[in-house]
């Protein structure tokens, strides 16, 4: 059985998860950024890396500012590993995209044709900051047209 403490640090590790997602949608480089350790490592789905927080901040900072994307996190394991203070973090992301510039509705702003399935797998490490992300792989699973 998992101890309170074991318990409380994977919860965490996946609040931590959620809160790139919403930096992400919410168009917040730098909060995302500061999510990584400062020399944490991105792997986009392209295959791009990013290294470092500045590099991330930098690249996020860049994206079409009338890009809307909303990441939806599922089916999230964390594996702790208290001798290293360190957790894997594997979780399914569905990504849906859209315009900001697009008229909003009552039903919300249409999306894009394409929608996306893939995965964040993380490791992750206890900082005096809190849980921070060392390194990220993302990449799509599925898509549809």
């Amino acid at each position: 059985m998992k101890s309170l403490a074991q318990l409380a640090a994977e919860a965490e590790c996946r609040d931590l998860v959620l809160r790139t997602a919403d930096a992400v949608d919410s168009g917040d480089a730098a909060g995302f950024a500061a999510l990584f350790l400062e020399d944490g490592e991105l792997v986009r789905p392209d295959g791009s890396v990013l290294q470092g927080r500045a590099a991330i901040a930098q690249a996020y900072a860049a994206r079409d500012p009338d890009r809307l994307t909303q990441h939806l996190i599922s089916n999230h394991t964390v594996a702790l590993d208290e001798a290293t203070d360190t957790a894997q973090s594997r979780c399914k992301v569905l990504l849906w995209s859209g315009r900001h510039s697009a008229a909003h509705t009552p039903k919300g702003r249409p999306t894009d044709a394409m929608a996306q399935v893939g995965e964040f797998i993380d490791t992750l490490e206890h900082t005096p900051e809190g849980w921070r992300i060392r390194h990220r792989r993302a990449h799509f699973i599925l898509h549809s047209t």
